[in-house]
Order: C-alpha cells, then sequence, then structure tokens
C-alpha cells in the first residue's frame, strides 16, 4: 500500500483520515524523499540528453556529407548488375530463398508468441500450487514451535524445488512443441508464399489473388486451432496436480456462536480470483477475505481453529469507539478496513481512542507507515505487539482484547 501512494504521489482524503498524527508525518516525509528523488532523476536525464545534443551537433558541422564513385580499371564508373557478375545467383533462386526466409521469420515469430503465452500459463499455475501448498503448510501450524518452523521450513524447500522441477519439464516439453509446430509452420507458410508467386506471374485476376490468401488464412486458423488444444491437454494435467494440494486444504472452523467449514468453494482454483485496485464494495471485501485471508488463518487464535475474542468483521471507525467506549485503556479490537486490502486495529487510550491500519496486501502484515516489522500472520502481529509498544510516543501496549456485543457476532458475513 505504501509503494503505491508513493508511486501515484497521492492517497485518497479518506484513508489519510484513518491515520494518526505520526503516521501523517511519516507518510509526508517518505512522499518528500520521494519527490527529491524524482527531481534529480529528471535533471540527471536532462543533462545527458543535452550532453548528446552538443556531441552530435559538433559532429555534424565537423563532417561535410560527399558522394565519391566506385570506379573500375578503366576508370569509368563501376557497374554490377545482378545475375550477370560471376558468381551471381539466378534471380529463382534468390527469389525463392526469399520466400523461405519470410517463411521461417513468419513461422519464428508465431512460435515465439504461443510460447510466451504458454510460458505464462505454465508460470501462473505453478505460482498458485506453491501459495496453496504454502497456505496448507500454515494452515496445519508448522510453523508454531522452534522445531516445528525448521521442518516446516525444509519440508517447504523440498516441495518447492519438487514444483520447480515439475515446472522445468513442463517449459522444456512445451518449447520442444513449439519448435517443431514453428518447423512445420515455416514449410506450410514457404508453399503457401510459393504457390502464390506462381499464381501471381500467370494470372492478373486480383480475386484470385484474394483466395490464395484466404487459404493461407485458413491454414493459420486451423494450427492455432491444434495448438490451442494442445494447451488445453497440459492445463488438465497441471490441474489434477493442484487439486492434490487443494483436498489437502480442508479443515473445519469453529467458534461457541458460528462455524465454517473451509473447502474447495473458496480455494476452488478454476474460479480464479483477481483482486481490485482497491475495495468498492462490502461484496468484494468478504470475496478477499474468503479468498486471501481464511487460507493464511486471519482472525484465528494461534493453537486452535477458533475465532480470536479480539477479531470482529466489517465495522466503522465509529461502532469500533462504541465498543471500546466504557472499556479501560489498553484494549483494543481488529476489525476489516473498507478502505485498503487489510485491517484497522482500534485502541483505547486514557484520553479517547486510536486507530491503526494494517498493510495485508502482501505476503506479510504490518502497521502501515508505523512500524517497520512484518509478521507471517495477524496473530503474530497481534501477539507481538502484547509485549511490544506499537509507537514510541504512545506507549500502546495491546492488553485486553474487546469481544462481540452481537448475536449473530459481526464477522458471520466473512465466514457464510
Amino acid at each position: 500500500m505504501l509503494q503505491q501512494i508513493l508511486r501515484d504521489m497521492y492517497i485518497d482524503p479518506e484513508l489519510l483520515a484513518e491515520l494518526n498524527e505520526e503516521q501523517k508525518q511519516i507518510l509526508f516525509y517518505k512522499m518528500r524523499e520521494e519527490q527529491l528523488r524524482r527531481w534529480k532523476e529528471r535533471e540527471e536525464k536532462a543533462r545527458m540528453e543535452e550532453a548528446v545534443l552538443r556531441k552530435t551537433a559538433r559532429r555534424n558541422q565537423s563532417n561535410g556529407k560527399r558522394v565519391q564513385w566506385l570506379r573500375g580499371k578503366d576508370g569509368e564508373v563501376w557497374v554490377w548488375v545482378m545475375g550477370e557478375a560471376p558468381g551471381d545467383k539466378p534471380y529463382e533462386q534468390i527469389s525463392e530463398e526469399l520466400i523461405a526466409e519470410r517463411a521461417r521469420q513468419q513461422a519464428q515469430r508465431e512460435a515465439e508468441e504461443l510460447w510466451r503465452q504458454k510460458e505464462a500459463e505454465i508460470t501462473k499455475k505453478f505460482r498458485d500450487a506453491m501459495a496453496q501448498e504454502k497456505a496448507r503448510i500454515v494452515a496445519e501450524k508448522w510453523k508454531i514451535e522452534t522445531e516445528d518452523r525448521k521442518a516446516a521450513k525444509l519440508e517447504e524447500e523440498k516441495i518447492q524445488e519438487e514444483l520447480k522441477k515439475r515446472e522445468e519439464e513442463e517449459r522444456q516439453k512445451g518449447e520442444e512443441q513449439i519448435r517443431q509446430q514453428e518447423e512445420i509452420r515455416a514449410k506450410e507458410l514457404y508453399l503457401s508464399l510459393k504457390q502464390a508467386q506462381q499464381h501471381s506471374q500467370h494470372s492478373d485476376d486480383d480475386q484470385e489473388w484474394e483466395e490464395q490468401w484466404t487459404d493461407i488464412s485458413s491454414a493459420i486458423e486451423e494450427l492455432w486451432e491444434k495448438t490451442e488444444k494442445g494447451i488445453s491437454n497440459k492445463h488438465k494435467r497441471v490441474s489434477l496436480l493442484v487439486g492434490a494440494f487443494d483436498k489437502m486444504l480442508n479443515f473445519e472452523v469453529s467458534s461457541p456462536q458460528f462455524s465454517y467449514t473451509l473447502s474447495k468453494q473458496v480455494l476452488n482454483i478454476n474460479n480464479i480470483w483477481e483482486r481490485p485496485s482497491r475495495p468498492f464494495s462490502r461484496d468484494v471485501i468478504i470475496r478477499w477475505f474468503k479468498e486471501e485471508q481464511i487460507p493464511r488463518r486471519a482472525g484465528f487464535e494461534r493453537n486452535t481453529n477458533r475465532i480470536a475474542q479480539w477479531f470482529h468483521g466489517i465495522i466503522s471507525r465509529q461502532e469500533a469507539e462504541e465498543l471500546l467506549m466504557n472499556k479501560s485503556e489498553g484494549t483494543f479490537l481488529v476489525r476489516v478496513s473498507e478502505k485498503i486490502w487489510g485491517y484497522a486495529l482500534s485502541y483505547r487510550q486514557q484520553s479517547g481512542f486510536k486507530h491503526f491500519l494494517v498493510d495485508a496486501s502482501g505476503d506479510f502484515y504490518s502497521f502501515l507507515g508505523v512500524d517497520p516489522n512484518r509478521h507471517a500472520t495477524l496473530t503474530d502481529l497481534i501477539d507481538f505487539h502484547k509485549d511490544e509498544i506499537i509507537t514510541s510516543s504512545g506507549g500502546e501496549l495491546l492488553l485486553e482484547p474487546c469481544g462481540q456485543q452481537k448475536n449473530p457476532p459481526d464477522y458471520s458475513p466473512l465466514f457464510e
């Protein structure tokens, strides 16, 4: 989120209102640093361009253009007529070589385009498989204790190496398939261009010329359909591998007031979730939470499948302050934010309330513009700040969680 703000040099007023004074000062300082960096970069670029222009101008002034004809032994201008000089190739041979080269280059371009599409598809499939495997490891609590963390790390590296090896095998198969199609395509284009040339030499009928190129287009479409069918078959084989990871991710989540079963409906690979640039509706936020946060166990207690007492759903700033109104200093809750892909931690202090944004747009959790520490899970962030203050000026420690006051709880829509 911070990188996006610095890239656009703009922050939404509603998002700015969610930041406290210390967060605002840090954010404005970083934006000023980015402005200075861009200014220096523009100045350096302008200086380099000016130096190049001056060098070019000096070269043009010193070097005058002139033409000098090459002369033969007899002193006359040397003239070469293609095909008449010793060692020259006949026109027909040169024409045929040009046609073959054009066909080869066209087939090579088409093969490169097919390979780019196939490579993107293969990379995406294996990246999704790795993400699913990482979610499974987190769900099974492999990283809770020190020994479990080491064992989980070794297991994760082993699985990633296996997936990379399979990805490399898939790439090699794809390259071989594209190479074979390139050779076939070069031959087809060569024959088509040769026929078109012969036809154009014996007929001046434009309609027949158009029909010739229509046949070539039909051949291109037929080759593309075959290629799409081959890619589809490889997609089915990779889907079987991803399906195996999918089956391992079924586990049941329960609380005294609510139960939820994580199933293929949440981690359905065939229904790919693409996150928008920012949340624009409650339905999109709920979809984001189900697709990305439940697999990462956001909102759960560390050692159980119960919802944490401090976790709340999509509630407003005012609703959070009403829940904390009669609580003691140090009481807190975490609510799903409507401004960013993340959460807001609402904190009760002696003289009022504080609200801290928690960025969850990447593969970690951290306070936006306040705390440089990155945490693997939302629970890790909360537990860390039970002993470590959030800001040096405020000295905030998370002492007492603020639970639910409604039945059903306000987080119910996130788990339905």
